[in-house]
């Protein structure tokens, strides 16, 4: 019989892979701020949640999703980008969230995170999410590199540009929606974040920085779950502490290796 400890270690591993292979396209498509800001989105579904006694996971879904639609639809009409957009929507979501949360006590524990017991309907479909975000973005990854270098070229190899985007944006909620649980509403941007960024330093393709932001990520979760256990640390902070650890150890590591050939 699994337990709920295993639950919770098997969705935070997954979790993490799905945070750093998805930080990597976002990374590229210079969306760094955007997975801090984008979790921000899901402050007012949590707030009328936890207004209504429903759980707070899924008011952030929806928030989540929600917000996903509305960047897709804005961007396509206007000429502002990806970021910018999130930026207006975090700031009007930020304001919402804080009216509608008032002082639960759970809003602690919705934006650091930590090991909340994972129901067994929550682990399912917390694993099913993680492996689909995995899947799509291994599958997809020609398409979304395409993507990177012109969408018309992308166009030209028969990729609906605008299908693969609202996809991603979706995808990315998700992600944000994964990590959520463990690392909390303010946290979690963190983890697609650092670990990308750390891949970028040292990577020399997009398929060696795709596996070394996933193995980042999840060194970077092992290690905030030894945190917890041996420290009775919280797992947000410890998490992010390593990941930071680690992006330095790689932004040495670039630096030596430019003035080896300089």
């Amino acid at each position: 019989m699994i337990t709920t400890d295993l639950m919770n270690l098997a969705l935070a591993l997954l979790a993490a892979v799905a945070s750093g292979l998805v930080g990597s396209i976002a990374i590229m498509r210079r969306m760094a701020l955007a997975g801090d800001a984008f979790s921000h989105v899901a402050l007012p579904g949590v707030g009328l949640a936890l207004a209504y006694s429903v759980n707070p996971m899924l008011g952030g879904a929806a928030a989540l999703i929600l917000g996903a639609l509305i960047i897709w639809k804005v961007e396509k009409v206007t000429t502002l980008n990806v970021e910018a957009i999130i930026g207006v929507l975090f700031s009007i979501s930020l304001a919402i969230g804080a009216i509608a949360i008032g002082e639960e006590h759970e809003l602690i524990k919705m934006l650091f995170g930590g090991m909340r017991p994972a129901a067994p309907g929550e682990f399912i479909i917390g694993i099913m999410v993680a492996v689909f975000i995995i899947a799509f973005i291994l599958y997809n990854r020609r398409a979304l590199t395409l993507m990177l270098v012109s969408r018309e070229l992308a166009k030209t190899a028969a990729i609906k540009t605008e299908k693969m985007q609202l996809l991603f944006l979706l995808v990315f909620a998700l992600t944000v929606l994964l990590g959520m649980k463990f690392l909390g509403v303010l946290l979690t941007g963190s983890l697609i974040i650092i670990p990308a960024s750390s891949a970028r330093n040292v990577a020399k393709n997009l398929h060696g920085m795709l596996a070394l932001s996933s193995g980042a990520a999840l060194i970077s979760m092992i290690a905030g779950l030894m945190a917890v256990r041996y420290l009775d640390l919280n797992l947000g902070p410890a998490a992010v502490i390593v990941a930071g650890i680690l992006f330095v150890l790689t932004l040495i590591i670039n630096l030596a290796g430019q003035k080896r050939f300089d």
